[in-house]
């Protein structure tokens, strides 16, 4: 038992100083070295609703779709609305290359409009069950988000598949257009371990300093 228990706390010990490690190459820009890609980058797209759809939606086509194919988008199971917003921006800007490879993924919803904090908890490691398996299968090389709950629990996924040399996601951060002084509850979180965190707002790039300031993309 002793012997078991010395090597769950190696185990532990490893993980955690491989995450620290991480998480200060990120915080320092630290670029780490990698082979040449010669093709498309597999893209995870987190996808929340409303304005937060329109927002990344519009980055998307800011963005050559030849490099980020193919897209699978990730969005909550109550969410409706975003799915056809999501099938119409495929078809009218990303069909003409031929490289408009795209799939829907449903999780649960992480938190609620107007849903405590404390029950959002539960409802959040739920949607990580969820997603693992789903991550796991099909290990995106590049994830985008911009502010809803839903992207936590992927984003965490993402991060520990990192740690453990699953695989070598890159994690992009969008704060909405809405955000202007200060980042939202998603934004602070993966501040601590997105790649890249780009804000719409000088004022934000000001109080954070590892934001990027991109401008308006509505």
């Amino acid at each position: 038992f002793e012997m078991i228990s010395f090597l769950i706390l190696g185990f532990v010990f490893v993980v955690g100083m491989r995450a620290v490690y991480i998480i200060c190459s990120i915080h320092k820009g630290t670029k780490t070295a990698s082979a040449k890609r010669y093709h498309p980058l597999k893209t995870a797209v987190i996808i929340g609703s409303g304005g937060h759809t329109t927002e990344i939606l519009k980055l998307l086509q800011n963005l050559n779709s030849v490099n980020y194919s193919p897209r699978i988008y990730i969005m909550a199971s109550t969410d409706t609305s975003s799915e056809v917003k999501i099938h119409k921006t495929e078809e009218t800007c990303f069909s003409h290359n031929g490289l408009n490879s795209y799939e829907i993924v449903k999780i649960p919803r992480s938190r609620s409009v107007g849903q405590m904090y404390i029950s959002s908890v539960f409802t959040t490691l739920f949607a990580l069950l969820v997603s693992l398996p789903i991550m796991l299968k099909k290990r995106p090389e590049v994830i985008i988000c911009n502010g809803p709950g839903t992207c936590i629990p992927i984003c965490v996924i993402a991060f520990m598949m990192r740690v453990l040399y699953i695989t070598d996601t890159k994690i992009v951060f969008v704060e909405s257009i809405c955000r202007v002084k200060t980042l939202s509850l998603s934004g602070k979180i993966l501040l601590l371990f997105a790649d890249i965190v780009l804000v719409q707002w000088p004022k934000l790039k000001e109080r954070y300093r590892r934001t990027t300031f991109i401008g308006r993309l509505t």
